[in-house]
């Protein structure tokens, strides 16, 4: 039996809170009778479940003559097949398989008397224990107070039940820690979406799919990092707090300095550090971090999210479409891997895939991110779409009067892009690149030599949603400067870009060398490639109102 004190309280002196919470508090206190510290302490040697689970090629049955015969492939047997009959036909014997040792949450627990089946999860997976009486000696006693929710070790052989489940056959079990809060209810379980978001604890245990939603996450963001790193990028941290607000169009959080007695801004975009460092010979940066923008809040917006932004010396916007096309496809071939690892229990790579199917469920739709993206050009799509000229200001202004939009003293590619948000931005499936936008909304990118009013830029959209922006990056510091002094009519100032940063001028005065610039929103990325319909989904813990109390 494990005899490590615990040097915790006595916890007898904690309040009484529900009958429920009070019977696992007697539990604790019988664990402490025990000699069990009842949040345990360093368990060495534990094997993840994924991995665990990837052995069961190594249990057999050996019968009394000692013949080892393997066992059925239990991912293709037929539905009726009987394991336990399996082994009869075989002749008297055991089964063996590998020592492991597990540590995981309980998440079912079914007490059959001196037998209990107990199903442990690690951030791999799930795990079915087969704790008897007899084979775990004086740990049975540890047994006796598990509750929902309690985080245990075990060592055991691996082996199946017989009905052919994976299982661990308990030798000894180890008590790691106490859940005192009652776990929600099974079938009904945490429902309440914002109550998941607040709860973002509960809801990685209890709600279905959502643990591996995040871990795919992580497995996206590190695939762009190998992507950019394999590409010879030079990942780098910029600054959060600005003194200017740039780079972007956004409404910015504001903040003060009590020692410097100055306003700061929260950094709505990363471009202008960057730019910076590639003055300074950086010639190919990128930061992946959070931005913060005072805005609202929607299926795709949070007010803080997380942005990639890259930049390239002597690139172009074409060179980012390039890039953009590898990043979102090699996160798709780690997903794919990671997801016929799960299924196929064997550890596997992107570079281990045969082929890679490019197409992705997304709702009741799929979308096909199978490179090259389509291209069209931001004219070509309004004309499609809604019906009009782009050239022609007049038919352009009445096209966007008709529905609703605000036309009275606004510039007149202010109220075309007004029009492309409302007619055309529906209409992208894609994903395809809208390139080659109205020059005069675009400050910080650099015309076409053969027609000044473009400018080399996309926006890569999917299902209507933008996912990416970049830019062919205009580096003439004179032209720069006259831009961030033009405000457009009928834009809003704190939201306009037009903000004058007189050092970046002054950096871009010594010389920034042709580039493309790229910017990724990594939550929607994620979103799109997780099957996700909510930013709120795919970010830890997003914003919310403060919790109500009692004394509110």
């Amino acid at each position: 039996m494990t005899t490590v004190m615990t040097d915790q309280t006595d916890n007898s002196t904690s309040q009484p809170g529900s009958p429920l919470e009070q019977a696992r508090r007697e539990k604790i206190a019988k664990l402490i009778e025990l000699g069990v510290d009842p949040w345990g302490g360093r368990f060495d040697d534990r094997a993840m479940i994924g991995d665990i689970r990837a052995r069961d090629s190594e249990i057999v049955y050996r019968t009394e003559d000692g013949t080892d015969h393997p066992l059925p492939d239990f991912n293709n047997v037929a539905e009726d097949f009987n394991f336990r009959q399996w082994k009869a036909d075989l002749g008297k014997g055991q089964m063996l398989g590998p020592q492991v040792r597990a540590a995981g949450r309980i998440v079912l627990h079914r007490d059959k008397g001196k037998l209990n089946f107990i199903d442990i999860r690690d951030m791999t997976g799930d795990l079915q224990l087969m704790v008897g009486k007899k084979q775990v000696g004086d740990d049975w006693a540890i047994v006796e107070q598990l509750d929902l929710g309690d985080i245990i070790g075990v060592d055991g052989m691996l082996g199946r039940s017989n009905t052919g489940e994976l299982s661990i056959f308990a030798e000894r079990i180890h008590f790691l820690t106490k859940s005192i809060e009652t776990p929600p209810d099974k079938h009904s379980g945490l429902q309440d979406p914002e109550l998941r978001q607040r709860m973002r604890y509960l809801d990685l245990i209890h709600t279905e799919g959502m643990l591996p939603r995040f871990l795919e996450r992580t497995k996206i963001v590190r695939s762009i990092r190998e992507t950019l790193n394999e590409q010879n990028f030079v990942e780098v941290e910029g600054p959060t707090l600005h003194s200017v607000a740039g780079g972007a169009a956004a409404r910015p959080f504001k903040t003060h300095h009590n020692a410097l007695d100055i306003d700061l801004t929260m950094r709505i975009a990363l471009e202008l550090h960057l730019k910076r460092l590639m003055v300074g010979g950086i010639e190919r940066v990128y930061e992946m971090g959070r931005v913060y923008r005072n805005e609202g809040i929607d299926q795709s917006h949070n007010p803080e999210f997380t942005m990639l932004e890259v930049y390239q010396a002597y690139g172009d916007y074409r060179s980012m479409m390039d890039l953009t096309e590898k990043c979102i496809c090699g996160a798709i071939e780690s997903l794919v891997a990671s997801r016929e690892s799960r299924e196929s229990g064997a550890t596997k790579d992107s570079s281990q895939l045969a082929t890679c199917d490019y197409q992705l469920n997304w709702a009741d739709k799929t979308i096909d991110f199978t490179p090259p993206f389509e291209r069209r050009t931001y004219d070509d799509l309004i004309r499609e779409h809604a019906g009009v000229d782009p050239t022609d200001e007049t038919a352009v202004a009445e096209m966007a009067a008709s529905i609703g939009i605000e036309t009275e003293g606004r510039h007149p590619d202010v109220i075309k892009n007004d029009l492309f948000e409302a007619k055309v931005e529906e209409h992208l499936v894609g994903p395809i690149f809208v390139i080659d936008y109205p020059s005069s909304i675009c400050p910080l990118t650099k015309r076409k030599r053969d027609n000044p009013a473009i400018a080399e830029r996309f926006e890569l959209f999917v299902h209507g949603m933008e996912l990416a922006n970049a830019y062919t990056e205009l580096n003439d510091p004179d032209l720069q400067e006259k831009l961030f002094q033009t405000q457009l009519a009928g834009m809003n100032e704190e939201d306009s870009m037009a903000k004058m940063d007189t050092d970046f001028i002054r950096a871009l005065r010594y010389g920034m060398p042709p580039a493309g610039g790229l910017g990724i929103g990594i939550d929607r990325l994620v979103m799109l490639l997780t099957n996700t319909q909510s930013i709120r989904d795919v970010i830890l813990f997003p914003l919310l109102r403060p919790e109500q109390t009692k004394d509110d």
